[in-house]
């Protein structure tokens, strides 16, 4: 098995995490668990979607990724900035300054990813016009949508279009391009991406539809902005001519971008992780008609929502409009692009059914009828105080053997006072209905046995709820026994 086929870049740290539960609401794939006052992140079940870094109150999730430093590694070095770098500066009118400004900073050499999305966005338009029969298809472009596709909607996989990334075409032509240029070998040339999202990351270093990534490294836009602006200055006539991309690539940063770019009217293009997933559960339920093209973007804005941007994702959206308002349409096309290779995906992409029950269909089957019973006996408030999103997610992790129900609450507190009463009941004395009396009646012997497993069982219930050692029941019992010792223990 590939031991990277599960890789993420959303971290949890462990100091700062409260247990509060917040993420586990927010997850929409339910890949997190709170336990022993500690999130836990599942790795087969994250789609680096980054939404619980947005809504964590105390910052104890984190995206892992590459420092500027990187570029120290390779004897050339070539920056490839998303186009959702430019929307994060005010009044930027020409994209010159940015990329001038990387050069600055200490790379090389600069390719612009939103032209390879417009070589992306021609392909596509070639493509869906050769298989307009197999119509809708869904953007490829966003790791975590591909990511969710592949671990939750196996059917619609082949609606995905199997073309590049345009990050990946970027650092394909940039590596080439250096290589020409410097006469290096391919190792030699560090491919820095400047990436808005954590997914990204993940893509790198595990990617999907190919075997290996052009890409070296992956640093956030957060961390480049800052360092970006003391070399930004507004004299065009002291600026290098590097910027080759027009309104389309550039449009690829906003929800919608991309269809913008494939010149279809009947299409359908969504942001935000919760909206793609009611739209990918109506897509597979076939309630969509009359779609060529389905363009989705995990982020709220698109890309420009990422978490590792700065700015607020709508603003930006507008910052991008103002930008590409007199830009050419588009300024980059296959034909000028010899050196590119296979522009299409080289691998399929499988299905991974990480959240199948059993090894078999008839063994899931059995292991779901033990869910409904389970989900049946817990009281479908949904709370998350058992660490698990939902009651039936409880009872799914239950079934695997990864909890118990007395992580349940509702379910703990039942059993303790269900064994409180037969230790009552067993306590008191017979033919008496007051089981304070304090007359003395010897147990039998197998009513001390009886005793004895109910209160060890009831020690090990106050144990998982928590309640200190010196509060539980202690001690066996022995000889003659009153109601009044049941009460104290």
């Amino acid at each position: 098995m590939n031991t990277n086929k599960f890789m993420r870049s959303v971290r949890l740290r462990e100091s700062a995490c409260q247990g509060c539960i917040n993420c586990i609401k927010y997850c929409p794939t339910q890949a997190i668990r709170v336990h022993n006052g500690k999130a836990h992140i599942i790795d087969k079940f994250c789609i680096d979607c980054g939404r619980c870094i947005r809504y964590c109150p105390h910052h104890a999730k984190v995206a892992v990724y590459d420092p500027l430093s990187v570029i120290n590694n390779f004897k050339y070095t070539v920056a490839l900035p998303a186009p959702s770098l430019y929307a994060q500066y005010n009044n930027l009118t020409n994209v010159d300054i940015v990329l001038n400004a990387l050069l600055k900073l200490g790379f090389d050499d600069v390719y612009e990813v939103s032209a390879a999305a417009e070589l992306v966005s021609e392909a596509s338009r070639e493509y869906i016009k050769e298989h307009a029969e197999e119509a809708p298809f869904i953007s490829s472009a966003c790791p975590s949508v591909v990511r969710l596709i592949r671990v939750k909607f196996p059917s619609l996989i082949s609606r995905l279009l199997p073309i590049k990334a345009p990050v990946e075409v970027a650092a394909e032509l940039a590596r080439a391009k250096a290589m020409k240029k410097t006469g290096l070998k391919p190792e030699e040339i560090g491919i820095i991406f400047i990436s808005p999202c954590p997914s990204k990351v993940s893509y790198a270093r595990a990617p999907l539809g190919i075997e290996k990534s052009n890409i070296d490294n992956v640093v956030a836009i957060k961390d480049v902005y800052p360092l970006l602006l003391p070399h930004m200055k507004h004299d065009d006539s002291q600026l290098l001519p590097l910027s080759n991309s027009g309104r389309i690539g550039i449009g690829w940063s906003n929800a919608g971008g991309e269809v913008g770019g494939l010149l279809v009217d009947n299409y359908l293009a969504a942001d935000g992780i919760v909206n793609i997933l009611r739209v990918l559960e109506e897509l597979e339920d076939e309630k969509l008609h009359g779609l060529t093209f389905v363009e989705l973007n995990a982020c709220n804005g698109g890309c420009v929502g990422g978490t590792l941007t700065v700015e607020n994702a709508y603003i930006a959206t507008t910052k991008t409009k103002r930008l590409v308002k007199y830009q050419p349409v588009s300024r980059n096309h296959l034909e000028d692009n010899p050196e590119l290779g296979n522009i299409y995906w080289a691998d399929n992409v499988e299905y991974e059914p990480v959240f199948r029950l059993g090894n078999t269909f008839k063994e899931s089957l059995q292991m779901m009828g033990e869910v409904e019973k389970l989900t049946a006996r817990f009281p479908g408030l949904d709370c998350g105080s058992c660490g698990a999103p939902t009651c039936q997610t409880l009872a799914e992790d239950i079934v695997r053997g990864d909890a118990t129900p007395n992580d349940c609450i509702y379910v703990l507190r039942s059993n303790i006072a269900d064994l409180s009463e037969k230790i009552r009941h067993l306590m008191q004395p017979k033919g008496s209905g007051n089981p304070s009396a304090s007359s003395k009646e010897t147990l039998s012997g197998e009513d001390q046995a009886l005793l004895k497993q109910y209160i060890q069982e009831l020690t090990g219930e106050l144990a998982s709820f928590g309640v200190p050692e010196h509060l539980r029941p202690h001690g066996e019992p022995e000889g003659k026994h009153t109601g009044n010792e049941v009460n104290r223990s």
